[in-house]
């Protein structure tokens, strides 16, 4: 099947900028937008990342504040992770994931960790996608899929909900 096939390829080969390769000079906030709309896959065009959106993200505490109305490399890698993690994560396990993840890292770092991750992620998805596979057989599949999703989503709770009393008592500590 001609869809399945480049699916699975597209799994294999597409992956955001690496971190040497944001640019390396400031960006206003609709070319941030512009970036982000190309750094992850999407079908049937997607949620798109808005300037409220990211003005949110800054309120939130996920993302920095820019520097003056400029965004720079930070902002990409962080943006990238976002808009990644808040297809299956609420945006206080976001916050939570991202802070842990980035004690005593610095956002290069981390951006590298995150994309080591997502590329293991799109491969291990591909490797069970089958070109070959008949018609009928496609609601199978995405039913395994779909409850992958949902024992990987568990799983990803539990440990959130693990990490989050050490973020809080974290917090006491420092007040």
């Amino acid at each position: 099947m001609e869809e399945l096939e480049e699916l699975k390829r597209r799994l294999e080969e597409d992956r955001p900028m690496v971190w040497d390769s944001f640019p390396d000079i400031g960006l206003y906030m609709d070319q941030v937008i512009s970036y982000i709309s190309r750094q992850l896959i999407s079908y049937d065009g997607g949620e798109s990342l808005t300037p409220a959106m990211v003005n949110n993200y800054i309120k939130d505490g996920l993302l920095p504040r820019a520097e003056g109305k400029k965004y720079s490399k930070t902002h990409l890698g962080y943006l990238t992770a976002i808009c990644a993690l808040k297809q299956v994560l609420s945006v206080r396990d976001t916050r939570t994931l991202l802070e842990t993840g980035s004690a005593g890292r610095d956002p290069e770092k981390l951006y590298a960790a995150f994309y080591q991750e997502l590329s293991l992620a799109l491969d291990c998805t591909a490797e069970v996608l089958d070109p070959d596979l008949a018609q009928e057989d496609l609601p199978r599949l995405a039913l395994r899929l779909a409850l992958r999703s949902y024992a990987d989503k568990l799983a990803c709770q539990r440990i959130l909900s693990l990490i989050a009393p050490q973020e809080e008592k974290s917090e006491r500590r420092k007040k």
